[in-house]
């Protein structure tokens, strides 16, 4: 009998190429649902059904064939998910925990109710109601889509009176729920990635601080420069939140560091996260390999910093073919590490990539990274 894993993975994308190249050192056979043929993940999976996120057949003949199912994107149907947990097919996250976290007015609503710091929030069902939003909230305040939302897709900000219409039209008029949220005068956005195993361990990575670029993630670095107190408070709110949302697997919670210290939750990951790509090189084990071993009921690896990281991400600022040039000129400095994700096309404001570089320092590494950077070019 072959006990071999198997692995399903909905989404082909670079977050699912980084699981499967942890997970192949275990030799976990991997079958991943992805509607690109040539998607980043396509190349080192050992089965590619490609099929639309929607197309429930294509989701099911996915669980059929694999022991346990993962996602590594969060916009996919939940109903999908509870027609193969209904069958009797693992999924984790599970579709609970991702009925929660999808809709970001509802996943504000969970965090609330359960005591969880938050910034003040509202649904907004109507142009006239998002007119009236700055009473309770003055200006400027931030508007989302409660679905779909990423790379700051999604967000529109209004700064004053008389930018409600404009900022409710760049948002669909209405087609999609939106919210409105306080705007968070923060000094430092960091992320903390926390996993949870079905064996019960739990375990949490170091803080990151991240800097955005055109509301994409720029710059991540690690450790945070916050102070213990916050740090604490960031530790604690983390380990609450996996256990509130019932998240197994890799849960990525960005929050708000104030001037006075607080610590506000912006948005949740149930997945591998971008600003946690600094743990292949910087920790002692990855957040892909911890994904992998908490949905198989594994021991969770020590998720401990080995040295000051920086990560950078490679996106894209031409509209073109996906072949990178500079690499000679990147690798100069040794303690460099270059991802290229394997798109086959590369258009402005696309994730191609990333750069990691660990040093006895903090500042060495971001210098690292960024003269890096600076060589490659599509």
């Amino acid at each position: 009998m072959n006990s071999r894993k198997k692995i399903g993975i909905v989404g082909g994308g670079q977050l699912g190429k980084m699981m499967i190249l942890d997970a192949k050192r275990l030799d976990y056979y991997f079958v991943i649902l992805d509607p690109t043929p040539n998607c980043p993940a396509s190349s080192i999976a050992d089965e590619h059904i490609v099929a639309g996120f929607d197309d429930k057949e294509a989701m099911m003949e996915l669980a059929r064939k694999v022991d346990v199912v993962t996602y590594e994107f969060e916009h996919i149907s939940v109903e999908s998910l509870q027609m193969m947990e209904k069958e009797g097919h693992p999924v984790y996250p599970s579709s609970e925990t991702l009925l929660h976290i999808q809709n970001k007015y509802h996943q504000k609503q969970w965090l609330q109710e359960h005591g969880l710091p938050v910034p003040e929030f509202y649904e907004i069902n109507s142009l006239e109601e998002l007119k009236k939003a700055h009473e309770k909230l003055g200006y400027p305040f931030i508007v989302k889509t409660c679905t779909g939302g990423y790379d700051g897709k999604g967000n529109a900000v209004v700064e004053q009176a008389g930018e409600e219409e404009k900022a409710y039209e760049s948002l669909g008029s209405g087609t999609l729920p939106l919210m409105v949220e306080k705007w968070v005068p923060f000094e430092k956005e960091v992320s903390i990635l926390v996993c949870q195993s079905l064996n019960g361990d739990i375990s949490v990575f170091p803080i990151a601080e991240n800097k955005h670029k055109n509301s994409i993630l720029d710059l991540t670095t690690v450790p945070a420069k916050i102070s213990k107190e916050s740090e604490k408070k960031a530790m604690k709110i983390a380990e609450e939140t996996c256990k509130v949302f019932k998240a197994y697997g890799m849960l990525c919670i960005e929050l708000f560091v104030t001037k006075e210290g607080d610590i506000l939750i912006n948005e949740l990951a149930p997945r591998p996260h971008n600003s946690g790509h600094y743990t292949i090189e910087g920790c002692y084990t990855s957040q892909y390999e911890q994904h992998i071993r908490a949905i198989l009921g594994l021991p969770l690896g020590n998720a401990q910093l080995i040295r000051p990281t920086a990560m950078k991400n490679i996106i894209g600022d031409v509209n073109g073919d996906g072949i990178v040039k500079g690499l000679d000129q990147a690798y100069q400095n040794p303690n460099v590490k270059i991802h290229i994700y394997g798109k086959e096309t590369v258009s402005v404001g696309r994730k191609m990539g990333h750069i990691t570089a660990t040093a006895d320092t903090l500042e060495e590494a971001i210098e690292a990274v960024n003269k890096a950077h600076a060589a490659i070019s599509f």
